[in-house]
């Protein structure tokens, strides 16, 4: 590293980055896709802002990505403040106050950016985009389907097809420990395990819960196989709820999408601790970060909700690379309806300032692929 580096006003703090032409029309034209999609099945649209108290940022679901937020003082009001780390917190603090008469089952969606004080291996971005839909009010396994559908149509419109839709059960593996009565070093030992896929470690650190968690964790796979496990289990009444929460979710995506690949991995708990029910994350064929995850949780203190986030720099490494708008030059003295017309056709017209004498040479030096000749787009 040379000495000057530190000073070169292109470096960015790690974590960050510009986004320049044309990748930032490309992110802006997929997140109105995706906006549209939201809308279309009557989610409205609400913008929470990006900095917020400490005391309304963490509670409810917020606590779980404390560690992860950046904090600063308000000179205002001398107290302190979060930037935030995720929406999701925020829309629930809407629908519990704002919006707290607000007929139910409330249907929310957002886009926002949220920064993040690490990031992760896979995803060292601190600075993230989210476009997310948020469904308050109900408890019923369609609503958990809804947003898996959801997410699904909204990816088809940005041209990914056969994304894999992995659910998992974040609470049943600590609720069977729990019911187990597994403390100390043993439950940490057993979590651990859990969490490496270990099954040598599960059967050694399970006691008496070896059998069904081992079970458990070699069915995790297409749903089918997975919901037969579970389905075979011996599990206690609160644990055989979850069970029975996933089985209807899948059979309600199904019936309207029986195409979509489902997994599901029964005693997988990584992802948001605010999590309470059936959980998802997306993935694309062939990689490994994420496209999206969302899951049920509690609105407030009690309320029912569930929801999903997609993010859209993720996606758009997936999908197909768009077609980029074409850009036409706009010679002097061009007739301002024909480069209107052109404009309502699908082009970007970049005008000409200064009245070269070589119109078709400015126009390559401006990137353009066309020049308007006698009213018309003709290619260079």
């Amino acid at each position: 590293m040379t000495d000057d580096l530190p000073n070169n006003p292109a470096l960015l703090p790690s974590g960050l980055r510009d986004l320049l032409p044309p990748e930032a029309e490309v992110e802006a034209m997929a997140v109105a896709s995706l906006m549209e999609v939201f809308a279309s099945h009557g989610y409205e649209r609400v913008k929470p802002p990006l900095i917020e108290f400490e005391d309304s940022l963490f509670t409810g679901s917020g606590a779980a990505v404390a560690e992860q937020t950046f904090r600063l003082m308000d000179p205002d009001s001398q107290r302190m403040m979060g930037v935030r780390a995720d929406i999701t917190p925020q829309i629930a603090r809407i629908a519990t106050t704002r919006l707290a008469n607000a007929p139910r089952p409330l249907r929310l969606s957002y886009f926002g950016e949220c920064l993040r004080v690490r990031g992760g291996q896979l995803a060292p971005d601190r600075q993230i985009a989210q476009a997310g839909i948020e469904l308050i009010g109900s408890a019923s396994s369609a609503a958990d389907a809804e947003i898996v559908l959801l997410g699904a149509e909204a990816l088809a419109a940005l041209g990914v097809h056969h994304a894999s839709f992995d659910l998992t059960l974040p609470t049943l593996a600590p609720a069977l420990i729990e019911h187990a009565g597994i403390e100390g070093l043993a439950r940490n030992g057993l979590a651990r395990a859990l969490d490496r896929k270990d099954a040598v470690s599960v059967a050694r650190h399970g006691g008496r819960l070896a059998g069904v968690l081992t079970d458990l964790l070699h069915a995790a796979g297409p749903a089918d196989r997975a919901l037969a496990a579970l389905q075979s289990a011996s599990l206690p009444q609160a644990v055989r709820i979850l069970a029975d929460q996933a089985a209807e979710t899948i059979a309600a995506i199904r019936i309207r999408a029986p195409g979509l690949r489902l997994t599901l991995d029964p005693v997988e708990f990584r992802g948001f601790r605010y999590h309470t029910g059936v959980a998802v994350t997306i993935y694309a064929p062939g990689r490994y970060k994420e496209l999206g995850r969302g899951g049920r949780y509690l609105c407030g203190e009690a309320e029912a909700a569930t929801g999903l986030t997609l993010y859209p720099d993720v996606i758009l490494q997936a999908a197909p690379a768009p077609k980029a708008r074409p850009r036409v030059f706009v010679p002097a003295g061009t007739e301002q309806a024909a480069a209107a017309s052109l404009r309502g056709q699908g082009y970007a017209t970049v005008a000409s300032l200064d009245g070269e004498a070589d119109p078709e040479s400015e126009a390559a030096r401006l990137r353009c692929d066309y020049i308007i000749r006698e009213g018309a787009a003709v290619k260079l």
